[in-house]
């Protein structure tokens, strides 16, 4: 299974890297402009969601939004030694630092943590996905984990061609409620 999920990984993020600039700019703003017609994004005081690396979907543009509506925005902080991680409030790009593969998260002595509960919406990030709202994830486990106590509304953004029907699942892997692509919205 491990090996099957790796290739699958590989295969999904070899294709994404291929799309080119404008129109990954473009789908990005499609699948944007969908999950701020949601009404749980509407009605959400507070956002979990991850700093994009491409080629996953822009989210730079959605925590703008987000502030721009008076929202928190709380961002994922990977603890490695406890193979967990939990989620920091930031309000601007200056709080942020590169660590690991280059991915952005929130310095801890700049932000302030939060608690699950208090995560109105979460947007979960993942490589695949199928229609009943399995997701294949990067690798870490981080997600799974968290989703285990986490019981808000979650909601992932992804590319179409990033929907798949065979997803290697496992008993452990919870679904999201809404997947968000540039074609519509799956509910599961």
């Amino acid at each position: 299974m491990k090996n099957r999920k790796a290739a699958l990984r590989k295969q999904i993020v070899t294709n994404l890297s291929t799309i080119p600039k404008h129109h990954y700019e473009q789908l990005s703003q499609d699948i944007s402009n969908r999950l701020f017609r949601e009404a749980d994004w509407i009605e959400a005081a507070t956002i979990g969601i991850t700093i994009s690396k491409f080629p996953e979907v822009d989210t730079y543009p959605i925590i703008e939004e987000a502030w721009r509506l008076g929202k928190q925005v709380a961002i994922p902080k990977c603890l490695p030694a406890a193979r967990d991680m939990d989620f920091r409030i930031f309000t601007d790009f200056q709080q942020l630092e590169s660590v690991y593969s280059g991915l952005l998260e929130p310095i801890i002595e700049k932000t302030s943590e939060t608690r699950p509960e208090k995560i109105d919406l979460l947007i979960v990030p993942g490589v695949a996905f199928n229609a009943r709202g399995h997701r294949l994830g990067f690798g870490g486990g981080y997600y799974d984990r968290y989703l285990n106590k986490f019981h808000g509304q979650t909601t992932s953004l992804a590319f179409h061609m990033q929907m798949i029907d065979e997803l290697p699942i496992q008993t452990h892997d919870l679904p999201v409620n809404k997947i968000i692509t540039d074609k519509g919205v799956l509910y599961s």
